[in-house]
């Protein structure tokens, strides 16, 4: 289970103040509403409030209390192996089982981190795993190496950002066609939810992603303070961008595309247009304008039943001064 960050919890504290339900925070930030609902009782004050930086703190001193009770000590190394060995228990089994029966045992990650160990220096735990780590791709522990030069990581971000105080902060991505077959590129301004789309036809290299995202946000660069995106190698040209647009650029933690929800969000919308097991290419694409006008021109919910091209236009046209 992930932890929430600082970060989410900027964001449950907006969307909880302004009353949304615990289903729409849930959304927004990528969590299930229970997660939401066991936060708020967790981490509020005694008359109820809930102050994000205070909930994080708590949070960190009960994440390092859990830590220093639950290290893989000779006892636990002992039980796991037992599972492992005798039953063929999966780790997440190991956890479970032990939790329900109140016995000390480590996370499923830690497990995990110990049979690859384990199997790096020749032992045979892995042999005893349904799938033998197979299909584990990502490292356990994982391997966070930074392929981009001069990535900014999101925690650099402003909280005015983070919070959506501020109209002109965007986040990117890319969205696929069948086995690779084509791409595209979508942006959204995360205080007017406005969608942008742009066909890349020569894939997802990044001098032709860099190039659509300036093409997209140069008649409005006035209103571009930030971009958040993925690690992808398809965005390693962000210094250019943010050169060209005057801009900052931000970088997802990895394995964390929550942080960048709201574009998650627009790309399942644009599926109903474009589903994945269609290509993506320049026939497909020629409506692709009247597809962004439609998502555009939809009320939402969480803009009190705004459309977002309504509510981008009245800040491009400075008939409102900051979003709350």
């Amino acid at each position: 289970m992930k932890h929430l960050t600082k970060e989410q919890r900027y964001v449950i504290a907006s969307l909880h103040k302004r009353g949304e339900s615990l289903e729409l925070i849930a959304h927004e930030i990528g969590v299930h509403k229970s997660s939401i609902s066991r936060e708020l009782k967790r981490n509020s004050g005694k008359r109820g409030a809930y102050n994000p930086l205070k909930a994080h703190q708590l949070a960190q001193e009960r994440k390092e209390r859990f830590a220093s009770q639950r290290r893989f000590t000779k006892e636990i190394e002992k039980t796991v192996r037992s599972f492992l060995e005798q039953e063929q228990w999966s780790p997440d089994e190991i956890v479970g089982y032990c939790k329900k029966n109140d016995i000390e045992m480590v996370s499923v990650e830690r497990i995990y981190q110990f049979v690859r160990k384990n199997k790096a220096q020749g032992g045979d735990l892995y042999k005893h795993l349904r799938h033998q780590l197979k299909h584990r791709k990502r490292p356990v522990g994982g391997n966070t190496k930074v392929r981009i030069k001069g990535r900014v990581s999101i925690d650099q971000r402003s909280e005015k950002a983070n919070n959506r105080e501020q109209f002109g902060h965007w986040e990117a991505d890319l969205i696929e066609g069948k086995n690779h077959q084509g791409f595209m590129l979508t942006l959204t301004e995360r205080v007017s939810k406005q969608l942008m789309i742009s066909y890349l036809p020569t894939g997802k290299n990044a001098k032709g992603v860099s190039q659509a995202m300036i093409d997209l946000l140069l008649p409005y660069k006035d209103f571009v303070h930030s971009i958040t995106m993925d690690n992808g190698l398809e965005f390693a040209e962000h210094k250019v961008i943010a050169e060209k647009l005057e801009g900052k650029t931000y970088f997802t933690h990895p394995y964390s595309s929550w942080e960048k929800g709201q574009i998650e969000y627009m790309n399942k919308l644009l599926r109903q247009y474009y589903p994945k097991n269609k290509p993506i290419n320049n026939i497909n694409t020629k409506n692709i304008n009247e597809i962004q006008r439609k998502i555009n021109n939809r009320p939402r919910k969480n803009l009190n039943y705004d459309k977002p091209f309504e509510v981008f236009y009245k800040f491009v046209n400075k008939k409102v001064a900051f979003a709350t």
